[in-house]
C-alpha cells in the first residue's frame, strides 16, 4: 500500500512539501482544517489561506514551523499557530514538522502533522468563563467531594458564610449546617451518589459568627470523564431579605383581614344600635350615614406608617388628631375655632381607634343636635391630662341651650360606652348636665391605648 493511501486514512491533518516548501502532498483532514484545497507543487509552507500567531499577530507563511524547520533542517515540534479560512473562521492548531533526508544526508523536504485545538480552545474558554463566574457571583458557590470534605469555596462563600477559602477548604461541610440539621447532608450526598440533582431547597446554614441564615441550596453532581460521580457542586443563595418580605406581606394580609372583620361588625352595631333611636327611615339614614363617614375618616388616621430603618409598622396616630378628624365638620373657622383640644397627648393604636372614633363622633352629634354645637355660639373644651395609670378626657360644653339628662342619656353614646369602655379601655365614662352645658369625663387605661 502507498503512502500517501496511509497518510489519507488517517484522521489527523497531514501534509508533505519538498526542500523548497512547495506542498507535494495534504490529506483530507488537512484541507477539511484549512478550508481550501492548496495547489500541488506551487501553494509553499502551508495550505492555509492566512496564518497567525496565538496572539493575533499576523504570521507570513514563509515564517511558518513549517518554513523554519526547512530553513534550520530540524523538527520544529509543538509550535502554535492559527489558521483562517476563506469563511473568516480560525483554528488554532499544533504544528509538529519533521525534515527529510535521503541516505547522502540531503534535505528531500519534510512531512507536518498538524493538531486541531478547537476543542481545547473552547473548553479553555468555557473554563474561563465558569471561572470568572466563579469569582464574581455573589452567591456562594463551593465544591466537595463524596466524603463532605470542602474542595473550592469561592468569594460568595466567604461573604455569605464568613469563612475565608484557606479556612474552609479540606473541612468538613458538615461544619455549616446547625446540629438539628445534620441529617440533611447525608440525604443530600446519598442523592448526590445516584447522579440525582437539588434544585432549590430552602434550609437554614450556620455561619463563622453561630449566627443563622436562611439560603435557598442547588447541589448538582460533578463527574470525571467516565461519567462517575465523584463530587458536588452547591450554589448558596442568601434568601433572608425574601423570607422578611414575605414575613411582612403576610402580617398586612392578616391585618387587612381582622380590619376588614372589625369593620363589618361595626357598620353591622352602627346600624342596630343606631335604629333603636331612629324615628323615620330618614333620620336613620342620615344617622348610619354620618356615623360611617366619622369612622372613615378615623379609619385614615390607622393606617400605619413603614420604617424601613426598624422594619416594623408604626402607628402614628394621636388622640389630639383623631379629636380634630372628627370634630372638623363643625368648627366654623370663620368665626373662631369652636373645638378646642388642650392638655397631654397620647399615641392611639388602630385597635382602639375605630371604638374611640364612636365615642367621638356620638359626643359630637348629641352637642350638634342638642348641645353647644346646635347654636353659632357655642363652644367645646376638650382637655386631656394623664392621671396616673389612667388617661382623663374632659369634654365641656359652653354656650348652648339648656340640656336635659333625658335628651341625651340613652341614645347610641351611652350604649357604646357601657358596651366597650369598661371592657376595651378598662376606665368609665360620667356625665354631668350643667346650666351652661353638658360635662363628660371619660377615663381609660393609659396602657389600653397603645395596645396593638
Amino acid at each position: 500500500m502507498a503512502v500517501e493511501h496511509i497518510l489519507e486514512a488517517l484522521p489527523q491533518p497531514i501534509y508533505m512539501t519538498d526542500a523548497n516548501g512547495r506542498i507535494t502532498f495534504y490529506n483530507s483532514a488537512a484541507a477539511a482544517m484549512w478550508g481550501v484545497h492548496p495547489e500541488i507543487g506551487k501553494s509553499e509552507f502551508c495550505g492555509s489561506w492566512k496564518l497567525y500567531w496565538p496572539d493575533g499577530r499576523p504570521l507570513p507563511h514563509d515564517e511558518c514551523p513549517m518554513a523554519v524547520a526547512l530553513k534550520e533542517k530540524r523538527a520544529n515540534r509543538g509550535l502554535e499557530a492559527v489558521a483562517e479560512r476563506p469563511d473568516g473562521t480560525r483554528v488554532p492548531f499544533l504544528a509538529y514538522p519533521t525534515p527529510l533526508f535521503d541516505n547522502a544526508g540531503n534535505l528531500t523536504g519534510a512531512v507536518n502533522m498538524l493538531v486541531d485545538l478547537t476543542d481545547r480552545a473552547i473548553a479553555d474558554e468555557a473554563e474561563q468563563r465558569y471561572a470568572a463566574i466563579f469569582a464574581s457571583s455573589d452567591d456562594a458557590i463551593l465544591a466537595k467531594d463524596l466524603d463532605g470534605t470542602i474542595i473550592s469555596w469561592n468569594g460568595g462563600a466567604e461573604r455569605l458564610f464568613g469563612y475565608t477559602a484557606a479556612e474552609a477548604i479540606g473541612k468538613q461541610v458538615a461544619m455549616l449546617i446547625p446540629q438539628e440539621r445534620h441529617d440533611e447532608e447525608p440525604a443530600i450526598l446519598g442523592r448526590i451518589r445516584r447522579g440525582e440533582r437539588i434544585d432549590h431547597y430552602e434550609t437554614i446554614r450556620r455561619r463563622k459568627d453561630g449566627s443563622l441564615i436562611e439560603i435557598s441550596l442547588s447541589v448538582s453532581p460533578i463527574r470525571d470523564r467516565e461519567g462517575r460521580v465523584i463530587g458536588a457542586a452547591k450554589i448558596a443563595r442568601d434568601i433572608t431579605e425574601r423570607k422578611r418580605a414575605e414575613q411582612q406581606q403576610n402580617l398586612l394580609i392578616r391585618e387587612m383581614n381582622h380590619r376588614v372583620k372589625n369593620l363589618f361588625t361595626v357598620a353591622s352595631s352602627v346600624v342596630s344600635l343606631s335604629a333603636r333611636s331612629a324615628e323615620t327611615t330618614t333620620e336613620l339614614a342620615t344617622v348610619v350615614r354620618d356615623r360611617l363617614n366619622a369612622l372613615a375618616r378615623a379609619h385614615a388616621l390607622t393606617i400605619p406608617s413603614f420604617s424601613e430603618a426598624s422594619g416594623s409598622s408604626e402607628y402614628t396616630t394621636t388622640l389630639h388628631e383623631l379629636i380634630r378628624t372628627i370634630l372638623a365638620p363643625y368648627d366654623a373657622v370663620s368665626s373662631g375655632h369652636r373645638a378646642r383640644v388642650t392638655g397631654a397627648d397620647v399615641l392611639i393604636s388602630g385597635s382602639v381607634v375605630t371604638s374611640f372614633a364612636l365615642l367621638l363622633h356620638e359626643f359630637a352629634t348629641n352637642a350638634a343636635k342638642y348641645g353647644a354645637l346646635s347654636v353659632p355660639e357655642g363652644v367645646v373644651d376638650i382637655s386631656c391630662q394623664e392621671d396616673g395609670a389612667q388617661f382623663v378626657l374632659t369634654w365641656t360644653e359652653r354656650g348652648g341651650p339648656t340640656v336635659n339628662e333625658k335628651a341625651n342619656g340613652d341614645g347610641f353614646g351611652t350604649l357604646l360606652g357601657e358596651a366597650t369602655v369598661e371592657s376595651q379601655f378598662g376606665g368609665q365614662i360620667v356625665r354631668r348636665w350643667h346650666p351652661e352645658g353638658l360635662s363628660i369625663r371619660l377615663s381609660v387605661a393609659r396602657e389600653r391605648l397603645s395596645t396593638i
